[in-house]
């Protein structure tokens, strides 16, 4: 027997739908930030944005919706005052860690 798959049949998958924790959201975002790419970490703050509302997020950092969807599109280029205004809309802050970690431990 045969399972003809067809490309139409497969669901786009979204992140956004399984960051249900902060466990999860904050090891999700912690991830990104170590990739050190910032296109990966803005697309990971998009993701818990959308996660979390869109909308209410927006509000949260003082931005409009619209602004904050271009923001954190892959074709968005975010200042890093934007990156920091939407963490603190989700409850996150960024932290400095020694990129040489054997040599400066935590």
């Amino acid at each position: 027997m045969t399972n003809d798959l067809k490309l139409d049949d497969l669901k786009v998958w979204d992140a956004s739908e399984y960051l249900d924790s902060e466990e999860i959201v904050f090891a999700y975002v912690n991830a990104a930030m170590e990739e050190g790419d910032p296109a990966l970490l803005t697309a990971a703050l998009g993701d818990v944005a959308r996660a979390r509302g869109m909308t209410e997020i927006a509000r949260k950092a003082g931005m409009s919706r619209e602004s904050l969807y271009r923001a954190l599109s892959s074709d968005g280029n975010p200042e890093l005052a934007t990156v920091m205004k939407v963490m603190k809309a989700l409850g996150l802050r960024m932290s400095v860690t020694s990129a040489d970690a054997e040599r400066y431990p935590a």
